[in-house]
């Protein structure tokens, strides 16, 4: 069975097309570097020729409003006219979970534009909704730091192990479509202060985290819904300290 996977080369593509092939399928690995790009059109149309199913993993380039609104509405719009046409049977994609919850960003209210698309578009889909990776952890870190302190929402959190999450999607993608969402997250729900907090002591970084309730995540101000999913989630098995202790370097010794 062809299976094409538009971002198969990035953190959750790559780990998605390397289970599918195990499985014994055929997979496109689909991205501008191999000659896809769904922004422009390019080379989508036969990428997804003959393609029984389409995983769309691709993220906007910018967080910025109207450039996440511009990609994923024509990227969105190219990728299922090009699924139409060709017959696709199943579109799978991934999203985040509490994107109706955080429309008052233009990256949510971007996301929310993409999962419309797919509603609309006549093809059976899936939809995973996730939440935050503990990869992004450090980035979320650097994005909260003044000096040597990190300002952070004490709103409740769950984060997923990338794996977590390419199994969920290896699963999604060779099930039956579902017409609607499915949730994943992590095994521990914990304050995003508190997630960071340990992170920074896995690093032997010195940075001081500082929960504060109104501080902005992303330009956001978040409440314990916001982040978490609802009851009835798939919820992983890979604890945030286990990944911790092998997948993150320890800071140098000065």
């Amino acid at each position: 069975m062809k299976i094409v996977v538009i971002g198969g080369s990035g953190l959750i593509g790559s780990k998605v097309v390397a289970r599918l092939r195990a499985k014994g399928h055929e997979v496109v690995a689909a991205s501008p570097s191999s000659g896809v790009n769904t922004l422009t059109g390019e080379g989508v149309a036969e990428a997804v020729a003959g393609a029984r199913i389409v995983v769309d993993l691709a993220n906007s380039p910018s967080f910025e409003d109207k450039p996440a609104m511009d990609f994923f509405e024509t990227s969105g719009r190219n990728l299922l006219a090009a699924e139409k046409e060709a017959g696709v049977a199943h579109h799978v994609a991934l999203s985040v979970v509490g994107t109706d919850r955080l429309q008052a960003s233009g990256y949510f209210r971007a996301k929310k534009a993409q999962e419309r698309l797919i509603e609309a578009s006549g093809i059976p889909y899936t939809i995973v909704h996730s939440t935050q990776f503990f990869e992004f952890v450090g980035p979320i870190a650097q994005s909260a730091t003044e000096g040597q302190t990190v300002r952070l929402p004490s709103a409740h959190i769950q984060p997923i192990a990338s794996d977590d999450v390419a199994d969920a999607m290896t699963d999604a993608i060779l099930g039956a479509p579902v017409g609607g969402i499915i949730e994943i997250a992590g095994p521990e729900r914990m304050p995003l202060s508190e997630l960071v907090a340990r992170y920074l002591r896995a690093t032997d970084d010195p940075r001081e985290v500082i929960p504060d309730a109104h501080a902005r995540y992303y330009g956001l101000e978040l409440d314990d819904r916001s982040l978490t999913p609802g009851e009835g989630a798939r919820i992983g098995s890979i604890r945030f300290d286990d990944w911790a202790g092998h997948a993150v370097p320890a800071r140098p010794a000065r």
